[in-house]
């Protein structure tokens, strides 16, 4: 049986731990920080990610910690509708749309590792330096100081690195891969108990990326209260900032946002409310990371952020490192050389995901926002099917949804495929 060593607890390597699990392995775990904390604020849990989760054996406990997406709307800056779609089981997919507290994500997938693994599979508070790869393994080095019990170096059969967008495996494998790509945006995100809005299953793409940056809304927990609020998680993108760390934690307030969309009057959202109402709002730089030629060296591989960290556009990061869970898995149960089984995992992933990398640097989905904007002069419409007919809104969101791999189960052959140029630009 082979000894797996996981570099990284989020949720990906959770995940990977219990995909190995599934296949007979028992893999260690090992985490920079000493406490697992639910940190964080929402994700957008995709169908072919809650299909991952219920293969897990997890569903039920995701249920209960989540809220079920049921529409998704885009809105200009001043609020009128351009396009909308239905989502998960209501667009007609096998598997829901999920959203949900990243940390609470976390918790979950640490608890489930804990009752199955045993708590011994994860070691906290011992942060990887660096390894040595042989013939025979991979020696992995740890600063241990913030837990002297933990060991400053094991020997593993291979090594995942699954520790972030500042993954240290990332960097001792391809040095120049430190260089992040700052788009010149930062993110305001935070979350706000709250009434329900519209169905309370709605997710919103509000404003236009020209004149007042754009907000995203969703909720991720149903009666927080008790009283039947729901905290709801909310992102505002602001163009022409300063780039801060590259820390998703770094708390501020609100003062600088909390006026953004005083023009969007939607009638059943008051922005500036939800905004000034936040329970907390954190600072993040729109970074990425330059697609990766190579993600499997021998006996030492990457998943997740730390292979391909993306923009958080179109809901697909965590999503995919879930569908890398699952796929390392498999090659290393079927596949008897490591190595190789290392570069087949490679094989079946990079390629797919590098394009989705790349779309999110191009604002994913989101570019029908500024096509409205550019058509519109940033004024008002009389009938939005004058500027941006639906078949064409159609074409490119069928497009992003397939190649995130989650083709639409309704689609027809009416939106004509090759009619309308692709708004994807994959080769910057």
């Amino acid at each position: 049986m082979l000894d797996i060593a996981i570099i990284g607890a989020g949720p990906a390597g959770l995940a990977t731990a219990l995909r190995l699990h599934q296949q007979g392995f028992r893999p260690r775990l090992f985490e920079t920080v000493s406490e697992l904390k639910p940190l964080g604020v929402g994700v957008d849990i995709k169908p072919y990610a809650v299909k991952e989760i219920t293969e897990m054996g997890l569903y039920d406990a995701f249920r209960a910690i989540s809220v079920e997406a049921k529409e998704s709307v885009f809105y200009t800056g001043y609020g009128q509708e351009i396009f909308g779609e239905k989502c998960g089981r209501h667009m007609g997919y096998e598997y829901d749309q999920r959203f949900v507290h990243r940390g609470h994500l976390q918790m979950m997938l640490y608890k489930a590792v804990q009752e199955r693994l045993g708590a011994e599979a994860i070691t906290l508070g011992t942060r990887c330096t660096g390894f040595e790869q042989d013939a025979d393994g991979v020696t992995v080095h740890f600063d241990n100081s913030a837990n002297p019990a933990a060991p400053a170096t094991i020997r593993a059969d291979i090594v995942i690195g699954v520790d972030g967008i500042r993954s240290v495996v990332r960097s001792k494998l391809l040095p120049e891969s430190s260089r992040s790509h700052f788009s010149g945006i930062t993110l305001y995100r935070g979350v706000t108990v709250m009434p329900p809005v519209r169905e309370g299953g709605t997710i919103l793409h509000i404003g236009d990326p020209i004149r007042q940056g754009t907000l995203i809304v969703y909720p991720i927990q149903d009666n927080v209260d008790g009283q039947g609020n729901q905290l709801v998680n909310w992102v505002i993108e602001q163009g022409e900032k300063p780039q801060s760390e590259e820390d998703w934690n770094q708390e501020v307030g609100v003062k600088e946002i909390e006026h953004v969309f005083d023009d969007c009057q939607l009638g059943f959202l008051d922005i500036g409310e939800m905004i000034r109402n936040a329970r907390e709002c954190y600072l993040f730089p729109l970074i990425d990371h330059d697609p990766l030629p190579q993600w499997s060296f021998g006996r030492v591989t990457l998943l997740g952020d730390a292979a391909h960290a993306m923009y958080p556009r179109g809901g697909n990061s965590v999503c995919q490192a879930f569908v890398d869970a699952r796929t390392i898995a498999e090659r290393l149960a079927t596949i008897a050389d490591p190595v190789e089984a290392l570069k087949q995992y490679e094989n079946d992933r990079r390629e797919k995901v590098n394009w989705l990398v790349l779309a999110s640097r191009g604002e994913g989905p989101e570019v029908v926002r500024r096509i409205v904007e550019e058509r519109s002069g940033g004024k008002p419409f009389d009938d939005i099917e004058d500027i941006f007919p639906h078949e064409e809104a159609l074409a490119i969101f069928s497009e992003y949804h397939a190649k995130a791999g989650m083709k639409i189960p309704t689609e027809k052959d009416s939106s004509q495929p090759g009619k309308y140029k692709s708004v994807f630009a994959v080769n910057q």
